[in-house]
C-alpha cells in the first residue's frame, strides 16, 4: 500500500513537473522578440514572474493599491510583468483601455487563464473570434434587446416579490450577498432562460467557479479537480435539457421563443451554432450575469448604509414611483426609467467597487503603443481601477458622490461592465436586476448592516468576507 501511494505522488510530482516545464518552454520560446522598445518592469522569475505578488494582493482585494499603483509610481501608465508564465503589459488609463479594447479582433483578442477556458467551455463567446463571436453576440441580443427586455421586466418583478415573501419576510437576519446570488441565479434560469432545475444546482455552479483561477492541476482533492467534476455534472444536465427542448421545437411545441435557451437552441437547429456552443453559453451566461450583479447590489447597500443623505433622497425616488401604481401592481420598464438617481447611486458604487478587475487580451500582432513595442504573444491587461480611482477622470475618486455622473464621463473610463466589442451583453440585465431589487426592499423593508466594517475578499472574484449580514423588518403599511 505504502508503496503504491509513493508511486502515485512520484507520478504526480513528475506530471507536474514535466507540465511546468513544458509550459516554461513555451512561454519562453513565444515571448517574442522586438528590435522595437519594451515598457519598463519587472519580468521576475522564469515562469513565475510576480505571479506570487499578484495573487497574494488579489486575495487581500488590494491587487490595483498593493500591485498596480506601486508599479505605475515606478514606472509610469504601461509597464511590463511576467504573470501566470506570460509576459504581460498592464495599461492604465482611458486612452490605452480605448486602443486595446477597440481593437479586439484586431491587434488583440480575449485571453482567459487556462482554468477559466477550460471550466466555462472553449465554445462560450469569450473564446470566440470574429464571425463567431458576432453571430453569438447577435443571438444572445435577440434575448436582450429593448422588446426583449421589457418582456422581462415584470418576470423580474415576480421572481424578486416571490423570493423576498418566502426567504425575508420569516427572518430577522438575512445574508444580502448569498441572497441576492440565488434570487440572482433564479432569475438568469428562469426569466432569461426559461430553465427550471433543482435547488442544488446553484451549489454545483458555484464548486465550478471556485476553480476558475485555480491552477489547472487536475490531482484529487484539488479546487481544479473539484471543479471539473461539477463542471461534468452541469455538462450532463444541460446535454439532457437541450436534447428535450430541441426535440420540442422540432415538433413545434416549444414555446416561450423569446426565452435565450430557446434562441440559443433554435440557432442550433438552424445549424448556425453546435450543441456543444449552447451548452458552453449557458455556463457562460449563468455565471457572469449572478456573481457579479450580487456583488454590485452589495455594494450598493453597503454605500447607501454609510450615507443616510443618499438612502434618504434614493427611497423619495421610490416612494414616488409606487405611489403613482395600484397595490400589487408590477413595475414597467418606463417605471425604471425613473429611478434616475437610483442608477446613479448605483453607478458610483460599481465605480468605488467594480465587479471586475478588469481583463487580460493577447496580442496577434506587434503592437506599437506609446512609444513602446508590445510583441506578438505577449498578454495585456487593462484595469478598471485605472481609470476609476484616476483624479484625472474623477475628482475626488475615493469619495462616494453619485451626482457626479449627471455629467457626462470620459470614453473608457469607467468600465465596469468593459468595453469595446466585448462589452458585458449582459449589462442591461443587471441594471434591471439590480434597480428592480433595490425597488422592493427599500420600499417594503427597514434594514441595517450588521458588520458595517465588513471586509471585501476576492476568491477568485470580490466578495464581502461575511455575506454582508443585515438585520430586516417589514415596514408598517
Amino acid at each position: 500500500m505504502t508503496i503504491q501511494i509513493c508511486s502515485l505522488l512520484f507520478w504526480a510530482l513528475f506530471c507536474s513537473t514535466a507540465m511546468l516545464l513544458a509550459i516554461f518552454l513555451k512561454h519562453r520560446k513565444g515571448c517574442g522578440k522586438s528590435d522595437g522598445k519594451l515598457p519598463p518592469g519587472e519580468m521576475g522569475l522564469p515562469w513565475i514572474g510576480e505571479t506570487i505578488e499578484f495573487y497574494r494582493s488579489q486575495r487581500d482585494n488590494q491587487l490595483f493599491e498593493e500591485f498596480v499603483q506601486p508599479r505605475i509610481t515606478k514606472y509610469g501608465k504601461i509597464f511590463k510583468t511576467r504573470l501566470m508564465g506570460s509576459p504581460t503589459i498592464i495599461v492604465n488609463g482611458a486612452e490605452a483601455n480605448r486602443f486595446f479594447l477597440s481593437n479586439e479582433f484586431k491587434l488583440v483578442v480575449s485571453s482567459w487563464p487556462t482554468a477559466s477556458v477550460q471550466l466555462m467551455g472553449i465554445n462560450s463567446i469569450m473564446e470566440k473570434q470574429g464571425e463567431k463571436h458576432r453571430c453569438l453576440r447577435g443571438i444572445i441580443a435577440t434575448s436582450l434587446g429593448p422588446a426583449g427586455l421589457e418582456i422581462l421586466v415584470p418576470k423580474i418583478c415576480d421572481s424578486v416579490q416571490l423570493y423576498l415573501d418566502k426567504n425575508w419576510n420569516v427572518r430577522e437576519e438575512i445574508s444580502l450577498y448569498h441572497s441576492t446570488k440565488a434570487l440572482t441565479f433564479t432569475i438568469v434560469l428562469e426569466c432569461l432562460l426559461g430553465l427550471n432545475f433543482e435547488p442544488g444546482t446553484l451549489n454545483t455552479f458555484e464548486r465550478v467557479l471556485e476553480g476558475v483561477f485555480a491552477p489547472p492541476i487536475s490531482f484529487p482533492g484539488s479546487k481544479f479537480s473539484r471543479a471539473k467534476k461539477a463542471r461534468r455534472e452541469i455538462k450532463e444536465m444541460l446535454i439532457k435539457v437541450v436534447r428535450e427542448k430541441r426535440k420540442k421545437m422540432e415538433s413545434g411545441l416549444g414555446g416561450d421563443e423569446g426565452m435565450l435557451f430557446s434562441q440559443l437552441v433554435s440557432g442550433m437547429i438552424r445549424g448556425e451554432i453546435s450543441e456543444e456552443e449552447v451548452v458552453d453559453n449557458v455556463v457562460l451566461l449563468v455565471f457572469a450575469a449572478h456573481d457579479t450583479t450580487s456583488f454590485a447590489i452589495a455594494m450598493t447597500f453597503k454605500m447607501l448604509a454609510e450615507h443616510p443623505d443618499c438612502h434618504s433622497l434614493l427611497l423619495q425616488e421610490h416612494d414616488d414611483i409606487m405611489n403613482k401604481r395600484r397595490s400589487g401592481e408590477n413595475l414597467t420598464m418606463e417605471d425604471t426609467k425613473k429611478m434616475k438617481y437610483t442608477w446613479q447611486v448605483a453607478r458610483e458604487s460599481m465605480r468605488l467597487f467594480p465587479p471586475i478587475f478588469g481583463s487580460f487580451r493577447k496580442a496577434i500582432a506587434d503592437i506599437e503603443y506609446e512609444g513602446f513595442t508590445i510583441p506578438k504573444g505577449w498578454k495585456v491587461l487593462w484595469t478598471t481601477y485605472g481609470t476609476h480611482y484616476n483624479e484625472e477622470y474623477f475628482k475626488d475618486p475615493l469619495t462616494f458622490n453619485p451626482r457626479r455622473f449627471e455629467e457626462p464621463i470620459p470614453p473608457y473610463a469607467y468600465l465596469p461592465f468593459g468595453g469595446g466589442p466585448r462589452l458585458c451583453a449582459g449589462n442591461q440585465l443587471a441594471k434591471l436586476n439590480i434597480l428592480i431589487f433595490i425597488h422592493y426592499v427599500v420600499t417594503r423593508y427597514n434594514w441595517s448592516l450588521l458588520c458595517p466594517g465588513e471586509q471585501i475578499t476576492m476568491d477568485p472574484l470580490p466578495f464581502p468576507s461575511h455575506g454582508m449580514p443585515i438585520k430586516v423588518s417589514l415596514k408598517s403599511s
